[in-house]
């Protein structure tokens, strides 16, 4: 089953099975294991980056985390943000929305369904589409590899006529 999909409950009665369970390791878990690989210590500043960047609703520019993250209490610089944001992406946390060469936009990918989507290129809007054939031909793709498919990425970009 993959993040996002949906499955009919079962009845109250019967407990779901095995097979319908589907654990998502906490994302802390996550950030951990890989700031360990690299002998790095999950630290205050970089839990509450972490915090902070699972709050954000959608897309998300790191100049904005850092102006989010200045209203809290604990002070974090702007090398700790950029440095963290560097390893929560390697860590398959979040990734790089591909939008202009001015601004990186990120958005939260483990853990949740993140969107396809429609850039306009003329405005600056970012408008989440829904492709469901999309994981049709994902999984096909993978399955004649021989492979299992852990996500895509698929951005448009258009401009007005």
């Amino acid at each position: 089953m993959s993040p996002g999909s949906k499955q009919p409950l079962p009845s109250r009665d019967e407990p779901p099975a095995a097979e319908d369970l589907e654990i998502i390791e906490p994302l802390c878990s996550v950030f951990r294991r890989k700031l360990k690989s690299e002998g790095l210590k999950y630290t205050p500043e970089r839990a509450h980056i972490l915090d902070s960047v699972i709050r954000f609703d959608g897309i998300f520019e790191v100049e904005r985390l850092i102006e989010e993250l200045r209203k809290g209490p604990l002070r974090v610089s702007k090398a700790t943000v950029y440095r963290t944001i560097r390893l929560l992406q390697e860590a398959g946390i979040i990734q790089r929305v591909l939008f202009d060469q001015e601004q990186s936009h990120y958005q939260l990918v483990y853990g949740s369904k993140p969107s396809d989507l429609l850039i306009r290129v003329d405005t600056r809007q970012i408008i989440p589409i829904d492709v469901p054939e999309l994981v049709a031909i994902r999984a096909a793709l993978c399955e004649r590899l021989g492979l299992e498919a852990k996500g895509h990425r698929f951005q448009v970009f258009a401009i007005g006529r």
